[in-house]
């Protein structure tokens, strides 16, 4: 199934979904778009556009904007930040204070008409402190080291470290 696909059935199945996630009292949920056996820890904002899937884990200190799909059983570790523009698939692990970016030229009180779309496919890991510039798709079952500072597309299956990271080897299955 494509990844489109994926979004569009976890788009349906949200919406007939009983609200059974776990949420913490601290934090600032608007969003009705959690999955079921979710959980969401202490001092995270979710804006009310974004859409979780199932059994996912949002960890402490976390601020999901409006514009962000998450697939099921993803894992976002303490102190990330997810901006609009971002698509994650299941399975997918994001490590401490991993930083993803969508604006490649920012400028203070100016805004694009649109932010470029970050795809992050089934299976991959995001190791803690790297950084994802805006506008990249991170292959299936590939995996980002820690600090590593992605300025380009990674493969399915690449194992990625470095400033700015570059491919050390495929992952074996």
């Amino acid at each position: 199934m494509t990844l489109q696909a994926r979004l569009a059935t976890l788009e349906t199945s949200l919406k007939g979904s009983p609200y059974m996630a776990s949420i913490h009292p601290s934090a600032d949920v608007k969003s009705q778009s959690i999955g079921e056996g979710t959980s969401v820890w202490q001092f995270v904002v979710i804006l009310a556009q974004a859409r979780i899937g199932r059994n996912c884990n949002i960890n402490a200190h976390c601020f999901i904007e409006n514009d962000v799909v998450l697939g099921d059983r993803v894992t976002v570790k303490c102190g990330v930040y997810l901006w609009d523009g971002l698509r994650v698939a299941d399975d997918v692990f994001i490590g401490p204070n991993a930083t993803f970016t969508n604006d490649r030229l920012p400028r203070s009180k100016q805004y694009p008409d649109s932010f470029p779309q970050t795809v992050i496919e089934r299976g991959a890991s995001i190791g803690a402190a790297a950084v994802i510039l805006p506008g990249l798709t991170i292959g299936a079952g590939a995996m980002v080291g820690a600090g590593a500072v992605v300025t380009r597309d990674v493969p399915a299956r690449a194992l990625v470290v470095g400033s700015p990271a570059r491919i050390v080897r495929y992952l074996d299955e």
